[in-house]
């Protein structure tokens, strides 16, 4: 009898554990994905040694601060719809206060191509007319604020240089190392000159392999910028005499390389700039007011058809420029 207990305990217990193994095991649910939030915001600024914009300087050559904030949202992860402000420092012939900046636009990313198209207003407050005189070359009168202001070098200024672009760019990534891309910008009226402008320019950048420099978090870059700037005819504020109705400024191009090292939100950039414009249509364009005259028997004037005081500008020239700068977004540095 004791033995048949055993015997029927072991069936039991074999018969469970089959039974056990043919049991199907729930299946255990995966977490669901984190929710797509299409709101962030980019912001930052930065301290530089020189303001440089297309190849001259905004800032006399002198250190210029900055900052930003730009609004995004995400209709897709793929598509971002964004506005945005910011204000730099400058040192521009009318006096003005200071560069405020408004733009908005979309981005477009597609497989290795990334694409931007927007509008960019460049304003500039608490400017003053700087003229000299009753009447522009057309004979067109002037403020009385135009007439008591006079630049020692006979330079002219409007007291509203502000004006917008329209612009679209294109950046290809070839890999995680090198991308290229174009630029192409377009104003009516650049800086309220009365002259259009337009602005092509090809960009490259080499980064660094995140091998070079370990686990350290430092990373490195190389790029470079070269661009044209084609202008228009000013209206007769700017005119001479020999073109009282309005200057025909010269084209120039322009072009920038330079080296930079990145850690978590900071850049550290070291570039050379410069540009093809004389001194004398460098002065014709920027009516530098630190603009001088060389009359040496060496070098002669400065003067051209559209410069004919012969004052020369070196706000045009080769420069070299050292920024640093933080560049957070809400989503990736504010979790």
């Amino acid at each position: 009898m004791k033995k048949l207990v055993l015997l029927a305990t072991a069936l039991a217990m074999v018969s469970g554990s089959a039974f056990a193994a043919d049991m199907r095991v729930k299946a255990v649910k995966a977490p669901p994905p984190p929710a797509f939030d299409p709101w962030d915001f980019a912001f930052g600024g930065g301290i530089t040694n020189d303001y440089i914009f297309r190849g001259i300087t905004q800032s006399n050559h002198k250190p210029s601060v900055n900052v930003y904030f730009e609004p995004r949202y995400n209709v897709t992860k793929d598509f971002q719809l964004y506005v945005g402000v910011g204000g730099a420092s400058i040192s521009f012939p009318n006096r003005a206060a200071a560069e405020v900046d408004a733009s908005g636009g979309a981005r477009l990313t597609v497989g290795q191509f990334a694409f931007d198209v927007g509008a960019w207003g460049y304003l500039y407050p608490g400017g003053t007319c700087h003229y000299g005189a009753a009447t522009d070359t057309a004979g067109v009168p002037l403020s009385n604020e135009c007439q008591v202001n006079v630049l020692l070098n006979t330079n002219v200024i409007k007291k509203d240089l502000s004006f917008f672009e329209v612009y679209g760019k294109v950046n290809y990534t070839f890999n995680d190392n090198f991308s290229m891309g174009g630029n192409l910008y377009y104003t009516p009226s650049f800086l309220n000159s009365g002259a259009e402008g337009t602005y092509a320019s090809i960009v490259g950048k080499a980064v660094a392999p995140s091998t070079w420099f370990g686990a350290s978090g430092i990373g490195m870059y190389v790029s470079g910028e070269f661009g044209r700037q084609w202008l228009g005819t000013s209206d007769s504020f700017y005119g001479v005499a020999a073109f009282p109705n309005g200057i025909n400024y010269a084209d120039y191009n322009t072009w920038n390389i330079g080296i930079g090292f990145t850690y978590k939100v900071f850049t550290l950039d070291f570039r050379y700039s410069d540009t093809d414009l004389s001194k004398g249509n460098c002065n014709a364009f920027t009516s530098d007011f630190s603009a001088r005259g060389n009359i040496t028997a060496s070098t002669g004037t400065f003067v051209t058809p559209i410069n004919p005081t012969g004052v020369g500008s070196n706000w045009c020239g080769a420069a070299g420029i050292v920024k640093l700068s933080a560049d957070l977004t809400a989503l990736t540095n504010l979790k």
